[in-house]
């Protein structure tokens, strides 16, 4: 089973995660709203502001997967979607799609107060912006 932390405060986020709830899976995913139930993160090892930052996936061994690795495991459970995950594994995509994506997230982490009073109350903003999620 996938276990998938998302911001539900974040539209696009909760938008793209929605339209994956509704198709079927080749595996269970549980689904975590990181933004309005932390609590979810307990056994994750993660704070909520780096599960705010980046999208995370846990493997079915536990291993969490952050940014476009994130996207790829959650990807390739849906039919339709396998073959971007894998296209984006190739050599040449994958750094490009993985800066692309740190640019977006952290400049959506900056635009939401949510996100910034997470990092500000766990004290880790600079921290959580350095990240290469």
């Amino acid at each position: 089973m996938l276990t998938v932390y998302y911001d539900g405060k974040c539209g696009l986020c909760a938008r793209e995660i929605a339209f994956f709830q509704k198709r079927k899976a080749s595996n269970p995913i549980r689904w975590n709203d990181v933004a309005r139930a932390p609590e979810t993160l307990a056994d994750s090892g993660l704070s909520q502001a780096e599960a705010l930052m980046f999208m995370r996936v846990a493997d079915n061994k536990g291993q969490i997967h952050g940014g476009v690795d994130a996207f790829i495991l959650l990807w390739g459970q849906f039919r339709g979607w396998r073959l971007l995950a894998r296209l984006l594994q190739l050599p040449l995509l994958h750094p490009l799609a993985s800066r692309l994506y740190r640019l977006f997230a952290k400049l959506r982490f900056r635009a939401y107060p949510h996100c910034r009073l997470a990092a500000e109350q766990a004290g880790t903003t600079a921290q959580i912006l350095a990240e290469k999620g």
